[in-house]
């Protein structure tokens, strides 16, 4: 395998996942992975439908930390265990996160949009009474006003994670569709000298490629940017470095020739 760090998994301590912390790290060890650092979600004021719980995507940060740092020391000798998060961004909340991510020293953090204009693009209701793209450009358009209002974050993580739920999915989209808005926030990631991600969970969903698509891994690459971090998005053993040998090949026909881990929010680049 040639990438052998997962920079994007999510346990128990996450709301929407109920894998042991442990059996990730032993499942890990298994397929041979050098490092995984955990980015367990914290989403806050992240809104709910009826019958969904108060407060769902906000971890527990004192008792995930305390999980992270006996497991590091259990096998300290065999995988390198890291301490991330993923942090959901929205602009009204920029000084939430900010005193949030202050509080706790984060090996690394990924900033996600998971959430659009206070509505989950996983609800149907997302995309009724218009168009695919005018719903999947409000989502574009609604990244670009995130990393403009926040910046404390190392990568930005499933850039087109709306192209999962979409009604047709990415049957009718590409780069090229969108590249007018991909594009402002592909420059403004660079300037602000922030990376992506890409991640296999898009596969997983059905997607044809990752997120992101390779139209726009391309054009980050084009555009100067390196850093670059890949990520299973696995909730569960099942899933942890899925597509990684497809996802090596993606980025070398990108023109990336490394990709990137993290350590005390330090990147350090791993020769694909």
């Amino acid at each position: 395998m040639a990438i052998r760090a997962d920079y994007h998994l999510h346990t128990s301590h996450s709301t929407d996942s109920k894998e042991p912390m442990e059996n990730m790290i032993l499942k890990a060890i298994d397929l041979g992975l050098t490092q995984i650092c955990f980015t367990e979600h914290m989403d806050i004021d992240f809104p709910s439908l009826p019958g969904d719980p108060e407060n769902q995507f906000l971890v527990n940060t004192d008792s995930y930390l305390f999980d992270v740092i006996r497991y590091r020391e259990k096998y300290a000798d065999k995988i390198k265990v890291l301490f991330g998060i993923e942090l959901g961004l929205q602009p009204h909340i920029a000084k939430e996160n900010a005193r949030y991510i202050k509080e706790y020293d984060f090996d690394f953090v990924i900033g996600s949009s998971h959430i659009c204009n206070k509505k989950d693009p996983f609800w149907d209701s997302f995309y009724e009474g218009r168009s695919e793209e005018e719903a999947y450009r409000e989502y574009f358009n609604s990244i670009l006003e995130n990393i403009k209002s926040f910046s404390n974050y190392d990568v930005y993580g499933h850039l087109d994670y709306v192209v999962r739920y979409g009604p047709n999915q990415d049957k009718d989209y590409s780069y090229e569709k969108y590249k007018d808005i991909l594009d402002k926030i592909l420059e403004t990631l660079i300037d602000k000298e922030k990376g992506i991600e890409i991640n296999t969970g898009g596969l997983a969903k059905g997607l044809k490629e990752a997120n992101p698509c390779m139209g726009i891994l391309k054009r980050y690459r084009e555009l100067g940017g390196e850093i670059i971090t890949v990520g299973s998005d696995a909730h569960d053993t099942l899933r942890i470095a899925d597509r990684f040998d497809r996802a090596a090949e993606m980025l070398l026909e990108c023109g990336f020739k490394y990709y990137t881990v993290f350590e005390k929010r330090m990147p350090e680049f791993k020769r694909i």
